[in-house]
């Protein structure tokens, strides 16, 4: 099987008076390094403006296409692909770097390799931690990656793994530059390789300033396109009553995750444009399975039972999702209707408390984000009402945040006991939700926040995962979503719908069913009907990065 595609037309899009555009953001990113993070923040920051992957996805949709490779073909025993790597692909520079060739195999195996050899330079420089490349299992289906030539490599693998096209596409897998490292290691300053980032995406990286902004300069050699975009900032605005004030007062040209309130205020208005999307996504209440009292399935199944989840998605999410019944969305070609759906049903769950030993309930907390996200717009009032319905049955709860990277890092290492999250898809297989999410591999410190380690779920998508027929493998997933209405290691409670609002005189935003942000095919109105002023806290250079008149 393969795939090769032309190079996408290079050329200069029409000029207008417009050149700036200022993002409202709704969180600081955790990190710059998408290898190191699956933080939604990091994942916007950085995969649609510094970083290229060898495949990615055809903007608004879960189609793949070509990117740094432009072809590949898979052996008959599904153990081995050959990429065709792009040629004339040009890496940015900044004040520690120039680079002083193009693209080749060399830095496409060096960033692989990153997250998948311990004695890689790189290896250790986030700590050794790469969830989305470990939590998938990478580093032991991977055997090897050889370098045919210049711009052809080849990866095999250990097993026959369907979704691998899909994970590579994520934005987890960025391809970024060897000699730049080389470089920096002469110099005795890698750290400074994720600091000040390196890729080949459509715009160069400026600067940062936690919980403040974001600058991006558009990069002018970049392989696919030209953007009418010249300036890009994101405007970190973590309050949505804040950001939409922002946004109304002309401030931002694109705003995040919008309120209900809001679609209905911008629905009233000409000059913006609301775009909303079925999101492929999930929020959960996770418990921490090697906690008790929450090691004991009864235990889980009455909290769940606890909680009227109808009331959450009127209030929380004013009617602007579906209840989740497991992982997959309706929208999954995966999905399959509960057998034993969850209702509200606090008499019910008294019952099991007191067959699991807790007649009289007990105490916990609940860990709420800190930030909006896509899949859950009020974390803080989610828990708030969790409360509520739990003091009906006993059980008295503590609410429980810290700033965005202390909230990841403390739950990552299962300092919790129950913690409100989510999960945006990276790709539209539904391996994306279930292994990351739920594997035993993931609950080893990485995006398996219930630390739920169950066997026989671990074999049912690993065969899964080696099974060509799509027939086949949903049979299996069936089988893994029973098993975990009946585990039950989190609460599902939404499905949310992708929302964002755009000024009338921005054309081309498309949003993505995975929940990512792109700027590639954005453009400017020749006429303006109304031109947002930069918010003076993000000028540092008036006369390089103010509007033309």
């Amino acid at each position: 099987m393969s795939l090769t595609a032309c190079q996408p037309d290079p050329s200069p899009n029409k000029q207008t008076k417009r050149s700036l555009l200022v993002y409202c953001a709704e969180g600081s990113p955790v990190t710059l390094n998408p290898q190191t993070s699956t933080s939604g923040t990091t994942v916007d920051a950085t995969s649609a403006t510094i970083f290229n992957q060898l495949i990615d996805y055809v903007p608004g949709t879960t189609n793949l296409r070509p990117s740094l490779a432009t072809g590949w073909q898979i052996s008959e025993t599904g153990l081995i692909y050959r990429f065709d790597i792009r040629t004339g692909v040009h890496f940015q520079s900044n004040q520690y770097f120039s680079p002083s060739r193009p693209l080749n195999a060399d830095d496409v195996i060096f960033s692989l390799n990153r997250q998948r050899l311990k004695e890689h330079p790189l290896y250790k420089l986030s700590d050794s931690r790469y969830p989305y490349f470990q939590g998938q299992g990478l580093s032991q289906l991977i055997t090897d990656i050889r370098k045919i030539n210049d711009h052809q490599i080849e990866i095999e693998l250990s097993r026959p793994e369907s979704p691998f096209l899909s994970i590579l596409a994520t934005p987890f897998i960025p391809i970024q530059s060897k000699e730049y490292a080389e470089q920096l290691e002469k110099q005795n300053q890698l750290a400074l390789y994720d600091k000040f980032p390196i890729g080949t995406g459509p715009f160069s990286f400026v600067g940062y300033e936690v919980d403040s902004y974001i600058r991006f300069k558009r990069f002018d050699e970049h392989f696919a396109y030209k953007s009418q975009i010249k300036d890009l900032v994101y405007a970190i605005t973590p309050d949505p009553a804040m950001r939409f004030a922002r946004f109304a007062a002309g401030e931002c040209d694109v705003m995040r995750y919008p309120l209900p309130i809001h679609l209905k205020l911008a629905a009233q208005q000409d000059s913006i444009e609301s775009i909303q999307t079925p999101g492929l996504n999930v929020a959960y209440w996770a418990f921490n399975t090697q906690k008790e009292p929450f090691n004991n399935p009864k235990v889980r199944k009455a909290l769940s039972l606890a909680i009227n989840r109808q009331a959450i998605i009127r209030s929380v999410y004013n009617n602007q999702a579906v209840l989740a019944e497991g992982p997959l969305a309706p929208t999954s070609w995966a999905y399959q209707q509960s057998e034993t759906p969850i209702e509200y049903n606090p008499e019910k769950a008294k019952q099991l408390l007191t067959e699991a030993g807790y007649p009289g309930g007990f105490k916990l907390d609940i860990w709420a984000m800190p930030v909006q996200r896509g899949y859950n717009p009020n974390a803080r009032k989610m828990a708030e009402m969790i409360q509520q319905n739990l003091l009906e049955i006993g059980v008295v709860s503590e609410i429980v945040s810290y700033q965005w990277g202390t909230f990841l890092r403390r739950v990552r290492f299962g300092q919790h006991q129950t913690v409100l999250l989510g999960w945006n898809a990276d790709n539209g297989d539904p391996n994306n939700f279930l292994t990351p999410l739920l594997s035993c591999l993931a609950s080893q410190d990485r995006s398996n926040y219930s630390r739920w380690c169950h066997q026989e779920f671990d074999q049912i998508i690993m065969q899964a995962r080696q099974e060509s027929d799509p027939e086949i493998r949903k049979e299996h997933y069936h089988k893994a979503q029973k098993l975990l209405s009946k585990e039950l290691p989190w609460m599902p409670i939404a499905h949310a719908q992708n929302s964002l609002l755009v000024r009338s005189d921005i054309h081309g935003l498309r949003q993505s069913p995975l929940g990512g942000i792109s700027f590639e095919g954005i453009g400017f109105e020749p006429t303006v009907k109304s031109t947002p002023t930069e918010p003076e806290s993000l000028t540092t250079d008036k006369t390089s990065q103010e509007r033309q008149p």
